[in-house]
């Protein structure tokens, strides 16, 4: 929402109070503001933005953050679910960095060309993609990702991929931080069906 003294604003100045409130913004956000496109090539030749992806600009004064890229990447493909170990590191649920930002995209859907950041994607079908999903509000935008229970779910599931070693730790961290109860864990592991892998991992908790 932009008040009467934002109005008054120039359209470049405008831009600039957007990309700082956003960190990251597209073409069509200025739409919304009924500004002309041709302002983004300008200020970026100002050196005012940088362009940090296709059609995505931010503030040079914005730190680069893990958080940043994975807005990078929500913004880039809006249908796409932050997972596996990228959801992980987000949820603080462990302390490894992935180099790769890992998403979910519902199976038979096209796989984008990002460039950069570069991602790694997992096809998910049915329930397994829809369910856990939440919206995380994030240096002025928000990131689509799947929940702790969900995330730990998925990494049992995607076993071979993250390893075991990863999928239990993850189980104990959301445990012991609080970040999914046991109900919520169960519910998870019965959608992506590895309930009979979480239990005893599981009831060593209880």
């Amino acid at each position: 929402m932009f008040w009467y003294s934002d109005l008054m604003k120039t359209p470049m100045e405008r831009v600039l109070q957007l990309a700082k409130n956003q960190t990251v913004i597209r073409p069509k956000d200025l739409d919304r503001l009924g500004i002309p496109r041709n302002y983004l090539g300008r200020l970026t030749r100002a050196g005012k933005l940088e362009k940090v992806g296709r059609g995505l600009y931010s503030s040079p004064d914005s730190a680069a953050t893990e958080n940043r890229t994975l807005l990078e990447v929500c913004k880039k493909i809006p249908r796409a679910v932050v997972c596996l170990s990228s959801a992980l590191r987000f949820h603080e649920l462990t302390t490894e960095n992935p180099f790769e930002v890992w998403i979910a995209l519902k199976r038979g859907t096209w796989t984008p060309r990002t460039g950069y950041p570069p991602i790694r994607v997992v096809r998910y079908s049915g329930q397994s993609f829809d369910f856990g999903i939440a919206e995380y509000p994030v240096e002025g935008g928000k990131i689509r990702a799947y929940t702790p229970a969900k995330t730990v779910a998925d990494c049992f599931k995607f076993k071979s991929k993250v390893g075991t070693e990863l999928a239990v730790q993850a189980l104990r961290e959301s445990f012991r931080q609080k970040k999914a109860t046991m109900d919520e864990l169960w519910t998870a592991a019965k959608v992506c069906r590895v309930a009979n892998v979480m239990r005893p991992y599981m009831e060593s908790l209880s």
